[in-house]
This record gives C-alpha cells, structure tokens and sequence, in this order.
C-alpha cells in the first residue's frame, strides 16, 4: 500500500518555464486551486523560473493579466488570488548558463525541500539537472518532474534518463503524463477489480475488442513548431495512448504499492506484439488535416499552419490496431487513435463485449453487442450499453444505456489532473508518474512503427477538419466486424 512521505512544513516548487504556456495554462492554475481549496501546505513557496528579465511585480502581474482567464469565474475569489500571488516569487535564469543557477540557490530558502518542474523542451532537461547539481541545489529529499514528451525515440530517451539519473535516483523521479490524473483514469482500476460483475468477464473470449480515442478538435496551433517532425505517434500514442491501455489490459496488482502496479503496467508494454513492416502497412493508418468546417468555423489545413513546411509528412492522425500476447488478450484487437482536428474532443475507451453466440430474438436483425464506455473528457461518465425490449407486442429489442455520471454521483469537488498530480509530487506518491523502464518499454514497440513508415514511403492520407479521419480508419476496424463509437 503507498504510503505518503511527510508533507513538507517548508517547501520551494521551482518551476523552469515558469512564464511558459504549461505554466499559465495548466500548472499556475491548478496551483491556485490547490491554494483555494487548501490542499497546498501552508509552506509552499512557487519559484518561477524564466529568462525574461523581470523582477517579481513584472512577473506578478504577468501572472494577473495572464494566468486569470484559465481560472473559471466560479472559482475565482479575490483573497483567495491574493493570497496565491503572495507564494509567487521570480527568477531569471538561462537554463544553459552555470553562473544563473547560483542566483537561483539565493532565491531558495534554506533547508526548504525542493521540488524541481521541468516545463522546459526536453532537449534541456540534462543542463538543468547538471547545473543544479554544479550549484550544489539538489539533495536526498530534492524531486524533479519531467514532461513529456521524453526524447523522440528510444536512444535520446534513454540518454536523457542517464543524464538524470546522475542526480536524482527514480525515488526522486517523477514523469508526468496528465491523463493519469484525471480521475475517471484512476476510477479505472477500482471499476476492474473492486466490481465482480467486471473481473470475471475482463479477458478473452468474453471481450471482443477494445478502442481507445483521444481526439482533439483544435490544430496545432502556436506548437506548430514543436510538433512538425514529432507527430501523433510521438506525441500522444507513446504517452498517453499507451498508458490508457496498461491500465485497461493489466494484471491485477499484488498491492497499490506504485511499484507493484507499475510492474504490472510494464507487463503489458513488454507483451505488446512487436510490428513489422508488413504488420505496419495493414494495421495502422497515417492522416493529415486539410481545410474542413469543424463546427461553425472554418479551419485552415496543415500545411497552411505557420512554421509547418509546404513538404512535410508529418502526421496528425494516427489508428492503428494492437495485439497483446497473453492469455488474458489473445486474439483481441485492441484499436488506438488520435488526432487533431477531428469531429470533436472527446478522450474514451469502449470496451466491446463479445456478442451471444445465439440469438433467440429473430425480430431483431442485428443485435448490437454490449458495450462499456468510459468517457474521460470533456465530461466524465461511464455507460453500459444493454439490450431491452421495446414496449408493445412482440419481442423486439432496442439499445438501452445504464449511465454513471460520475461528477454528479460524488459530491466532493474534483480536482483537475495537473492539481491532483502535482500533490502527488508534493506528496511523495509516484504510482501515477511513468517509471523508467515503462518509458523504455514504451519506445520499443512504437519505433518499428515509425521504421515500417520510413520503409514504405506513404505520405499520410488526408482527411478534412472537423472530420473523424481518414476512411481508411474505419476500414481498420470493419475487417474486426467492429466500428468506432460514433459509427456504431
């Protein structure tokens, strides 16, 4: 069982890119929140770090006029930000630069535990840590969180694990993947092995195949940049994709120790069936945004985005079909895809009951089968599709839904993923950050992939904005007499 470290009384989160877009988007706001709803400890101190050179009422008020508009108007108290801004403090420093780290050990209060955030482009990662250990900044009870994505293949993901594993042991690791905060994700386990009518039937034959979506509506936007040459595979499938389906597909744990689960997570990355190019060609699909209407608005295709070049075949869509060797998932196709531009954003997994072996109900043609969908955002329910007879003489059946919403079943508040996360850092809890040998294990079987594509050559296929993707895609999952949720 995970037990939490002591709650430090005095603590400094420092946070590289602290005038960045992660920082304002996402991790400023959730600290807020922890401070409103009092989970931050009292001794918090928030250190941003940036190169602009400020001083701490420049950057104060960058965070007024910037950080407010991602915190929603309900949640918005006056003494309450008063009371945030007054944790805040700034300092500037170039990551690359030895001689900054030592202002920044100045600004650090002595015996203080420290918390280092790395919303930085990985390509920095292994200065910082080295410049933090030159400055003498880092000890025993030091932490630092690294965001992903985490190199762009196996070999610069393991060097950048070598270089921080020279000054911060994997106790001390924690790499972020937010989708393991969300709490429909962590309500995962408890729906497998707290519910007998599930664990019985979680496994082969009786589940027929699985899906797993996320898929954003927006472009991308100002990270063009970043994104062309990284694409959908790097960016979403290696993460988050396949941290979705470890949980979905692993072992029972022996305890909630975070190894004992994380060991189990690893199991089914190691028992994924490694793709050749062949495999490659048949089972995954590559696509490309064009100009399309995604709602009301009219979209601009990709190659029109600025900084993304006129040639390039970087993807922003990708379904692909996987198979786990084991005897809990033989013979079932698990099918995975993302995109961006798509119909809408909506982040699910459906599981697909296999259907009965006999109908007695002839009146209906084609009976669906039972589903279990797990919706993760933009709300956050769980459904199970049943079968039930529609009212009258005669025996025909209809689709009926028991729904579980989980937002209004619990009345506690429920704190957003980079919130819960980062008091999991403060905490000491690492069961929901990737340990290493996951992130390893996870490069392993998406390089062949990425190899298959160079091979064949094939730009991706193109599909319009505010469309699901490609056709081909629903073709993938047709050969499995199965379909995606907005198609069945």
């Amino acid at each position: 069982m995970e037990t939490d470290s002591p709650t430090p009384t005095t603590l400094d989160l420092i946070i590289f890119g602290g005038a960045g877009d992660l920082s304002v988007r996402k991790l400023l706001p959730a600290l807020y929140m922890a401070h409103l709803h009092k989970t931050l400890p009292d001794g918090t101190r928030i250190v941003a770090l940036g190169r602009h050179a400020w001083d701490r009422a420049a950057f104060t008020g960058f965070v007024d006029d910037k950080v407010r508009g991602f915190i929603s108007s309900g949640e918005f108290d006056a003494k309450a930000w008063s009371g945030f801004i007054d944790r805040l403090a700034y300092v500037s420093v170039d990551a690359n630069r030895a001689e900054d780290f030592a202002a920044l050990g100045q600004a650090l209060r002595p015996g203080a535990e420290r918390v280092y955030y790395l919303a930085t482009a990985p390509t920095l990662f292994t200065a910082i840590c080295a410049n933090l250990h030159g400055a003498g900044l880092i000890d025993a009870h030091s932490r630092v969180v690294l965001e992903k994505p985490l190199g762009h293949d196996l070999a610069s993901a393991r060097a950048i694990n070598d270089e921080v594993a020279k000054y911060f042991s994997e106790q001390q690791t924690f790499r972020i993947d937010h989708y393991l905060g969300k709490e429909t994700v962590q309500n995962l386990m408890v729906l497998r092995f707290g519910n007998a009518i599930f664990e019985p039937l979680w496994r082969s034959p009786s589940i027929k195949s699985v899906q797993i979506t996320v898929a954003e509506s927006v472009g991308v936007g100002s990270r063009a940049g970043f994104y062309d040459g990284t694409g959908a595979l790097r960016d979403m499938v290696q993460n988050h994709l396949l941290q979705l389906l470890c949980i979905v597909a692993m072992e029972p744990p022996v305890s909630l120790d975070p190894d004992a689960v994380r060991d189990e997570k690893l199991k089914v990355l190691r028992s994924l069936r490694p793709m050749s190019v062949a495999d490659v060609a048949r089972d995954t699909v590559r696509g490309q945004y064009t100009a399309g209407n995604v709602g009301s608005e009219r979209a601009i295709g990709y190659l029109q985005e600025d900084n993304v070049p006129a040639t390039s075949e970087t993807e922003t869509f990708v379904a692909l079909r996987a198979h786990i060797n084991n005897w809990r998932w033989a013979n079932v196709p698990i099918f995975l895809r993302t995109g961006k531009r798509l119909a809408e954003r909506r982040s699910e997994i459906v599981v697909e009951f296999a259907p009965l072996p006999y109908s007695l109900f002839p009146d209906t043609p084609r009976v669906p089968v039972n589903r279990l969908l797990i919706r993760l955002q933009p709300e956050e329910h769980v459904q199970l599709q049943m079968m039930a007879k529609q009212p009258g003489s005669g025996m025909k059946l209809r689709p009926v839904s028991l729904d579980l919403d989980l937002q209004s079943a619990m009345t506690g508040r429920r704190a957003e993923a980079y919130e819960r996360l980062l008091i999991d850092v403060i905490k000491g809890r690492l069961t929901h950050f990737m340990r290493r040998d996951e992130l390893e294990a996870a490069w392993t079987w998406v390089e062949p992939i990425i190899a298959g594509w160079q091979s064949l050559g094939e730009r991706p296929r193109p599909y319009a904005a505010g469309s699901w993707g490609p056709a081909a895609s629903s073709a993938l999952m047709a050969r499995e007499d199965s379909a995606w949720s907005e198609e069945a």
